[in-house]
């Protein structure tokens, strides 16, 4: 069965070569279209690609009369018209943009700040009094420019008088800016620090090259839509190089989410065809479907109505936005695909959308690959699998086992060029012959698509020389409908063998109230022996723990472990 009649075939994009070349061309080409969509103190606010391109114009050449558009631009704040403003503005000079994850604690804010050599540091308030709180530690920032200041204060200046400045010195024939062009496309011009489940971050250096090459050939391999609802933290790669930049070279209209509390709101308000969401966001928009349908008593209603819609897309009649229009409509009612990324993606979530009319293409990245790998496309769209690779790297398996699994190797045009100041890191993760080491574990299909089996350091090798992949068994206690996350690892004997498999589980605050902690346990035991009953003996689990605190987390949501896999 086909699985999607309403899909856009993907484009073949002209390769920009840069990231000024690609936005010169969407304001030569597509000057009145609108680029972006926001909320301001007045209502939706709208920038065409047009006046986008003069704020950056504007923008450069303030920096550039500062002195500071061939510096270290760094920017910590939350998602804004004039936080993506900056990222292009800083990515079409002679610098390196430095994003800045605005949920870090200020000496995290510092130690960012000084590692990657940061000049100035565009801010919003709240960030603005931490940077002050922690000034004496970061000397060798220059200036720091606040969206929110109306007046300069000092080194702290107003981005609004800042962008007054840059228009009247190009107003007055300042081109200094506009007259830029990168000099070597495999330099460092992107600086991300990662936001690992284990370890310290460490600085991903990315070139220009990496950047438009994940652009082009992202466009390339999958499909895209016109309006686009921008959601994730722009700090992180996956929404800043694999939305925001090709969202331009496409030509979309991005509406920028102001709040993950308002993003069902803002869904109704934007419409869009399309968003890029993590697994754990997408996880809460299917629960809460659920929770209507069973409120309102329609689950076999929607069961039925899958079957039927299953039957006529087989004589290839699509009806499904139409027999599902009453789940769409929360959802904005023009949703047609969404693009999961950043964690594993339960498959019967996907097949769910699919069911109802609405894409989900599952896709595996890593910030050290600019960050996407690969990804399932409209037509062939299996979410067991996290797709097809990039047609601009060569992906491989290292040393696999008898079920064709190993670790999976990547070498091509989106492989970062190394660890800021690292030498010692970066060595560790290139094979001999320049193939970078991901450090997940997975297998490739007869179609070539990727198939991801868990991570290298979270893998647990039984005293039977077993190997269990955790993250197999998580999905599955993932189904149970009041276990929210779980982590799987392994227990250790007195000698620091592993010898048992334990679960933690975070389950639904009105279960946990409902009956004592042991009563449960006991049921949850139950209920996770159904959902693994098909697995081997080996896969069982032996002891379950139910938290009732929250699991520590990375910026992005995923649950932290210690080094020997347990949940911190």
């Amino acid at each position: 069965m086909a699985r999607n009649a309403i899909a856009r075939h993907p484009i073949t994009p002209t390769n920009p070569k840069t990231v000024k070349n690609m936005l010169n061309c969407a304001a030569l080409e597509d000057g009145e279209k609108v680029a972006y969509k926001y909320r301001g103190k007045d209502g939706v606010k709208e920038v065409t690609y047009s006046e986008f391109r003069k704020d950056t114009i504007y923008l450069g050449t303030a920096l550039a009369d500062m002195g500071m558009a061939c510096g270290h631009i760094g920017c910590a704040g939350e998602n804004s018209y004039n936080w993506i403003t900056v990222l292009f503005t800083a990515l079409q000079g002679e610098g390196v943009f430095c994003p800045i994850d605005k949920e870090l604690p200020e000496g995290d804010l510092a130690n960012i700040a000084n590692h990657g050599d940061d000049d100035i540091i565009f801010c919003d308030k709240k960030r603005e009094e931490a940077f002050r709180r922690v000034r004496e530690q970061i000397p060798n920032v220059k200036y720091f420019v606040c969206f929110d200041r109306e007046e300069d204060e000092g080194e702290f200046l107003s981005y609004a008088k800042l962008m007054e400045k840059g228009k009247a010195l190009y107003e007055n024939g300042d081109v200094r800016f506009c007259q830029m062009e990168t000099k070597d496309e495999n330099a460092l011009k992107m600086l991300i620090y990662t936001s690992g489940t284990t370890g310290l971050a460490k600085g991903v250096m990315l070139s220009e090259h990496n950047l438009i090459s994940l652009t082009y050939y992202g466009l390339q391999l999958t499909t895209t839509r016109e309006v686009v609802l921008s959601v994730l933290p722009y700090h992180h790669s996956y929404e800043t190089v694999a939305d925001l930049l090709p969202s331009v070279h496409a030509r979309n209209t991005l509406c920028i989410n102001d709040s993950l509390k308002r993003v069902v709101r803002n869904m109704a308000l934007y419409q869009p065809q399309i968003m890029y969401v993590v697994p754990a966001l997408l996880e809460v928009v299917y629960r809460r479907m659920q929770a209507g349908i069973e409120e309102k008593g329609k689950e076999k209603t929607i069961k039925r109505a899958i079957k039927l819609s299953r039957f006529l897309r087989c004589i290839g009649i699509d009806a499904r936005r139409k027999i599902f229009a009453d789940l769409h409509a929360p959802l904005g009612g023009k949703l047609e695909k969404i693009i999961c990324g950043g964690a594993p993606l339960r498959a019967e979530i996907a097949d769910f959308f699919e069911d109802i009319g609405i894409i989900v293409t599952n896709g595996y990245g890593i910030t050290e690959c600019s960050p996407l790998v690969s990804v399932n496309t409209d037509f062939i769209n299996d979410p067991r699998t996290v797709g097809f690779p990039m047609k601009c790297i060569d992906v491989k398996i290292d040393d696999p086992n008898e079920d064709g699994e190993g670790e999976i190797l990547v070498k091509g045009d989106i492989v970062m060029l190394g660890y800021y100041k690292n030498p010692q890191a970066t060595a560790e993760v290139f094979t001999e012959d320049g193939y970078f080491r991901t450090g997940d574990y997975g297998k490739l299909t007869k179609k070539g698509q990727i198939v991801i089996t868990g991570r290298k350091k979270n893998i647990i090798i039984l005293g039977n020389g077993k190997n269990i992949y955790p993250e197999e068994l998580e999905e599955y206690i993932s189904s149970i409908p009041y276990v929210l996350e779980n982590i799987v690892y392994g227990e250790k004997d007195e000698n620091g063998n592993e010898v048992n498999l334990a679960v933690q589980c975070a389950i639904d605050k009105e279960v946990l109230e409902s009956a004592s902690i042991e009563e449960l346990t006991a049921k949850l035991k139950h209920d996770i022996f159904v959902a693994l009953e098909k697995l081997p003996t080996y896969k069982q689990i032996n002891t379950v723990i139910i938290r009732t605190e929250p699991f520590v987390k990375t910026t992005t949501n995923k649950i932290r472990r210690s080094k020997d896999g347990s949940p911190m």
